[in-house]
């Protein structure tokens, strides 16, 4: 399994066939629970994040972060040897939590069922990052810790030092890839030129 997943990794025309599930993972959910949960916290946070980003880029961020707790989630399963799915949505909305809670950690936050309870964002931040990395040690099925983590720290890393290295910086990189993808184009590299 090991090996057929290497050359999965590392082979040039299984790249889509690598990145469209990860991509599409990102509106996974495991079931209507599931789903309901997350949409309840995405909508919970969702001006916050878009009053600090802006819409695009909180889209771009909660894509990328689809992306990217997904593939922590598939190595944290090729290195514990546990094949089980991974579901990106948990982790693209981890990362929406985590950016809030940690641009904002005085916020006050409280559970839905105990409103009475109140707690500062960074609190909440700090008791989750806890319990996913907990869960991922102690080989815990409940949720997919390591999903969790992985949009977890990109959501931390991306508004403390992400938004300045790439947001700031996307005109130089848009350029860049526009001109490797009309170079790809002519020699058959499967690119398409806009």
């Amino acid at each position: 399994m090991r090996r057929i997943m290497f050359t999965y990794f590392t082979s040039d025309p299984s790249s889509r066939a690598l990145c469209s599930p990860m991509l599409l993972s990102t509106f996974s959910h495991f079931s209507l629970f599931h789903m309901a949960a997350n949409m309840y916290v995405l909508w919970s946070f969702s001006s916050s994040i878009v009053s600090l980003l802006g819409c695009e880029q909180f889209i771009a961020v909660y894509l990328s972060a689809g992306v990217i707790s997904t593939f922590v989630s598939y190595v944290a399963k090729m290195v514990t040897g546990r094949f089980e799915p991974s579901l990106g949505a948990s982790g693209a909305i981890m990362t929406v939590l985590a950016a809030v809670c940690t641009k904002m950690p005085e916020a006050k936050l409280a559970i839905i069922f105990l409103p009475m309870f109140t707690f500062t964002a960074g609190s909440a931040l700090k008791a989750i990052i806890a319990f996913d990395t907990a869960g991922l040690a102690l080989g815990w099925r409940l949720f997919d810790h390591a999903a969790h983590l992985g949009g977890a720290l990109f959501g931390m890393w991306y508004v403390t030092y992400g938004h300045e290295l790439i947001w700031k910086n996307r005109e130089p990189l848009v350029k860049a890839w526009h001109e490797m993808r009309t170079k790809n184009t002519g020699k058959g590299g499967g690119g398409r030129s806009n």
